[in-house]
């Protein structure tokens, strides 16, 4: 079928922490899954904004790298062999002449599942950014760092004075050949500690300027930056535009979920008012809800057990130990 028909049980809106262990707990309940995302690789948000920061609210990690959680529940769910479909929004939500739902996808292609779960976060990060640095996007320009040692021997610039522009400064410091940060107020947003961190690092720090021009011939090979009526070159063969995103729940709007305040409205099961539907994550709302990553997996883990049940009239609903099944269950 190729990426033009994909069928699966389960199809899966969103490849972040919680639609990645939507994912394996299907698979460990004997159901095929597809994830669908229209960023370029798992992980949501973390991967596009906190890759290299630690997180220290998921249980049993007293602290872990926001990049090695997602490396984790990928590895986690690989056994279970779901298709990733990245890169690719999911546009319209029908039923399916079979029985099930039809998922339209952007760049033509259709998901045909029995059960689908909306884990879309709190909507697809649509990235800030300057005029001067659309001739390089992809070329030299980007607006997160995954993989911080791709930046290796390199001269990167940073612009943005948020939490993500020091947490990125401070991640390239010991591998690229030298960081600029470059800020257009004298104050950074970003905490305090991190500020400070940063200033130590031995990055070179512009408050009070904007990058005015990239240039290069295929790539990016160096940025003008302007402050006041100064204006000076800077090599670069890496800019990252930390210029924060916009979120956007785009079509999903319109699929006939009731929402309220740009949330999906549940029930206890995790059930949208579409048959067949779920909802898990910081996509979801109901009376008492936090907004944690935790709480997503114990809604991933909740959404996927019940529409088991649904899909297979007369299983039970609390999955096997897995601590009993020595690996049983995994093809």
């Amino acid at each position: 079928m190729g990426d033009t028909e994909t069928n699966a049980d389960v199809a899966v809106v969103g490849a972040g922490p919680a639609g990645l262990y939507a994912a394996y707990c299907a698979g460990f309940r004997g159901l095929s899954g597809v994830l669908v995302d229209a960023l370029p690789e798992p992980g949501g948000q973390i991967a596009a904004l906190y890759s290299e920061k630690k997180i220290y609210d998921v249980a049993g990690h007293p602290a872990v790298r926001g990049r090695d959680l997602v490396d984790n529940l990928v590895a986690q769910v690989a056994p279970f062999r779901p298709r990733y479909l990245l890169g690719r929004a999911a546009l319209s939500l029908a039923p399916d002449e079979g029985g099930g739902w039809v998922i339209g996808l952007e760049g033509g292609g259709r998901v045909h599942a029995k059960a689908v779960v909306v884990a879309a976060g709190l909507g697809r990060p649509v990235p800030r950014t300057l005029p001067c640095l659309a001739p390089y996007q992809g070329r030299g320009v980007a607006h997160h760092v995954p993989r911080p040692d791709e930046h290796r021997g390199r001269d990167v610039v940073i612009v943005g004075g948020g939490d993500s522009a020091v947490d990125w400064a401070l991640a390239l410091a010991s591998v690229a050949r030298s960081v600029t940060v470059v800020h257009r107020r004298s104050a950074f947003r970003a905490h305090e500690y991190g500020v400070k961190q940063m200033y130590a690092s031995g990055a070179r720090v512009i408050t009070g300027a904007e990058v005015v021009a990239c240039r290069g011939s295929e790539r990016l090979e160096e940025v003008l930056v302007r402050a006041g009526e100064k204006r000076w070159a800077l090599p670069a063969q890496a800019l990252v535009g930390a210029l924060g995103f916009i979120t956007n729940l785009g079509p999903i709007v319109d699929w006939g979920l009731q929402m309220v305040n740009r949330r999906i409205m549940v029930d206890a099961t995790m059930r949208t008012n579409l048959p067949g539907v779920y909802a898990i994550g910081d996509m979801c709302s109901y009376k008492g809800r936090v907004p944690l990553i935790s709480v997503g997996f114990g809604e991933a883990a909740t959404a996927a057990n019940h529409l088991a049940v649904e899909l297979r009239p007369g299983s039970r609903l609390a999955p096997d130990h897995s601590t009993d099944t020595d690996g049983a269950l995994i093809p």
